[in-house]
């Protein structure tokens, strides 16, 4: 990395114009050298506005940010660096009110500036996870009884998905091993150190229920088999013990540890952390723009063990083919919402993310369960 960035002020301060921030993304978005984002061609030829692809069958010309988030963008590159920093730094989150006051520009830019980031941030190729993993779900929304009386929904509180949106989260828990070194002040002592083999992942996905057909697709499509999955006593996740070691902490009765100190604690903090953007950051995330919500939580957490400046840096690496466009986010009247609330339910469905085979496999393997009367 060529700058350390360990705040906003030494951040604003290395990316004084646009030219350095060009500069800056060309190295991190073409680290073997300059290619045609039409066509990935390797030749190219170095215009006085930027490049242009020698491949004859292309011949096209482009920019360092075709092809990116900040495509035909009229916002400074030095502005949606300083906003992808703050995004990515904050635990929890940053508001479009307060990024907009920030970095002096409107609320409705910083609105759509942050969606593109959250877009942007969104796992691609997500590995599956091993080793031992936390399933749980929750419900994301206002509380009913806070509500007007004129906006209150009967029959609506706890587990509803009347008024709220349900959320499933898969994590793997972090591996570590218990070292012994000598005290770095102190000569002649020594200490143990917990040193981190493997840091925790998560995988965050918005659903439309929390039926078995549902939470099982989604846990076979994104775990490896034999592998030790601990999720609470909630009857949607009868069925995994056939293809996992499923342990089933039940919280009803005051278990929240079982034998063998396994618990669901490390998915509960993932939610603690969520529903604190929710509560006092966002106010509120509508089912619309939910799951980009929780990709923004989900990247955070899983470059917990990052500091802020590698975080940064590798956000910038994913600047590619992720543009998302004003009318797509915002939809077109009636019917966008409508083709938008489409696009959130094949997203539930499109639970493997690129690993089709499991996600095959879980679906085969639920509707035999099915068939045989184990679920």
């Amino acid at each position: 990395m060529e700058k350390q960035f360990n705040s906003l002020i030494q951040l604003l301060d290395f990316f004084k114009d646009d030219s350095t921030c060009k500069i800056y993304l060309a190295n991190q978005r073409w680290r073997n050298g300059v290619e045609c984002p039409h066509c990935k061609h390797n030749k190219v030829y170095v215009t006085n506005r930027g490049y242009k692809c020698a491949s004859p069958e292309c011949y096209k010309k482009f920019t360092v940010t075709t092809g990116t988030i900040y495509e035909n963008t009229k916002i400074a590159l030095r502005t949606w660096f300083a906003a992808m920093y703050l995004l990515t730094a904050h635990k929890k989150g940053i508001s479009s009110h307060q990024v907009a006051r920030d970095l002096h520009i409107t609320q409705r830019t910083a609105w759509f500036v942050l969606h593109r980031i959250r877009e942007m941030l969104k796992e691609k190729n997500p590995q599956a996870l091993k080793g031992i993993v936390e399933a749980d779900e929750t419900f994301v929304g206002g509380k009913n009884k806070n509500r007007h009386k004129h906006k209150k929904i009967e029959n609506s509180q706890g587990r509803s998905s009347k008024d709220k949106k349900p959320v499933l989260g898969i994590v793997q828990k972090k591996t570590f091993e218990i070292v012994e070194r000598p005290h770095k002040v102190i000569t002649g002592k020594i200490v143990k150190e917990k040193v981190i083999i493997s840091p925790s992942r998560v995988i965050c996905q918005v659903i439309d229920d929390t039926e078995a057909i549902t939470l099982q697709t989604i846990v076979t499509s994104n775990v490896e088999s034999d592998t030790i999955v601990v999720s609470d006593a909630y009857k949607s996740y009868i069925g995994l013990e056939l293809t996992y070691n499923h342990i089933r902490v039940k919280h009803t009765e005051g278990d929240y540890k079982t034998t063998g100190e396994h618990h669901t604690n490390t998915i509960e903090g993932y939610w603690t952390l969520l529903k604190r953007s929710y509560v006092g950051i966002y106010h509120y995330m509508s089912p619309k723009h939910l799951q980009r919500y929780c990709d923004e939580m989900s990247y955070r957490y899983n470059t917990i063990n990052l500091k802020d400046c590698f975080r940064f840096e590798q956000a910038i690496g994913k600047a590619e083919n992720a543009r998302l466009t004003y009318k797509a986010l915002i939809g077109d009247g009636k019917k966008g919402k409508e083709e938008s609330l489409g696009e959130s339910s094949d997203q539930s469905i499109q639970i493997g993310r690129g690993i089709e085979e499991n996600r095959n496999r879980g679906i085969v393997e639920f509707a035999r369960r099915l068939g045989e009367g184990q679920v």
